[in-house]
């Protein structure tokens, strides 16, 4: 699949749903979909509002997070980035989004890891110990790390989904393979001036379901004998990381982006030799 579609398509047949942000301000992050079962494809827009229209660069970090996970050899849903053309409310938009196929197979259902949880934990059990139990302690570790490195805000227990085959045992549980990365890097920092002030290995508060508010102290809850194994990250990968990114997101932006990752990743890896 063609990651960067950048010839605009006709997409204005599309119907935008209209869920506000979590957090209650005033915009949306508008999603559609096409298809059906294993065929359908969902999109995503970056931060819109009706005064400002598509202001957001989230898009543009799926696919940056995207790349991120493959380098890493971290199992996730792959998307696609888009030029397209859409209405919102009658209005025409030309806009950069992302795409995703379902990732359910045949005959599989889905429910939000935290509903999952309320139904089946024991008693003062935590999120992190339930998952753990169920044997998804690496995929929740591989998640924290990744989380970290791009400074996901958003790992909400819906951001994180339980499969199973409707009507098998528990054996036919899985989790999904890890999306949603938009709320991320400088996704909320829309200046340039402001954006030279980042400081890129800041512990900004996170939501993250199964551990703290600390994206930087959730790396602290994984067992040493459990750290991640994954491909180490080189700076030769930048150019991988950002390519073809620049039509959406200017140079100050992805220079800052790929400073982010390198010097968290650097700071992992001192965290790791720790004795």
């Amino acid at each position: 699949m063609k990651q960067i579609i950048k010839t605009p398509r006709d997409l204005t047949y599309l119907e935008w749903s209209k869920i506000r942000e979590s957090s209650g301000t005033a915009g949306s992050f508008l999603k559609a979909h096409e298809g059906e079962g294993e065929n359908r494809i969902y999109y995503k827009l970056s931060h819109f509002d009706v005064v400002n229209g598509i202001t957001g660069h989230e898009s543009v970090n799926e696919i940056i997070a995207d790349r991120l996970l493959q380098r890493l050899g971290i199992p996730h849903v792959s998307y696609q980035w888009i030029h397209g053309d859409i209405l919102l409310d009658g209005k025409p938009y030309r806009t950069w989004l992302c795409a995703s196929r379902n990732f359910r197979r045949r005959g599989e259902g889905k429910i939000a890891l935290d509903a999952y949880y309320e139904l089946n934990k024991q008693e003062g059990e935590t999120p992190l110990a339930f998952c753990e139990r169920q044997g998804w302690g690496g995929y929740i570790y591989q998640m924290l790390l990744v989380d970290y490195l791009i400074l996901n805000r958003d790992r909400h227990g819906a951001n994180m989904e339980v499969l199973q085959r409707r009507g098998r045992s528990s054996a036919d549980v899985r989790l999904a393979p890890l999306f949603d990365h938009g709320l991320s890097f400088f996704c909320r920092t829309l200046d340039e001036a402001a954006l030279q002030k980042e400081d890129v290995l800041a512990d900004k508060q996170v939501q993250c379901f199964v551990g703290s508010r600390s994206a930087w102290k959730n790396l602290e809850l994984i067992p040493k004998d459990a750290l991640p194994r994954v491909r180490a990250l080189e700076a030769s990968d930048k150019g991988y990381l950002l390519d073809g990114l620049e039509e959406a997101l200017a140079p100050p932006w992805l220079e800052k982006i790929w400073e982010m990752i390198w010097k968290r990743w650097q700071r992992y890896e001192d965290f790791c030799n720790q004795g």
